[in-house]
C-alpha cells in the first residue's frame, strides 16, 4: 500500500464518521425540539404564577414608594 493510499482511506474513513456524527446530531436535535414543544403545551404551575403574582405586587409597590 502506497502513501496516496494510505491517505485517500483515512479521507474516506473521517468522512464516514463525520456523516454519522451528523445524523446523530440532527437525531438529538430532533428530539430536543420534540421535548420543548412538549414542555410548551403543559400548563404552567399555579404556584409559579401565584410567585409571579407576588413580585409583580412588590414590584408595584416598591415603585409607588420611590415615586413619592
Amino acid at each position: 500500500m502506497n502513501d496516496k493510499s494510505k491517505r485517500s482511506s483515512v479521507t474516506e474513513e473521517s468522512v464516514r464518521g463525520f456523516s454519522s456524527s451528523i445524523d446523530a446530531n440532527s437525531e438529538i436535535g430532533l428530539k430536543l425540539k420534540a421535548l420543548y414543544s412538549a414542555l410548551q403545551e403543559e400548563p404552567i404551575p399555579d404556584k409559579f404564577l401565584d410567585l409571579l403574582e407576588k413580585l409583580d405586587a412588590s414590584e408595584r409597590k416598591n415603585n409607588k414608594s420611590l415615586d413619592v
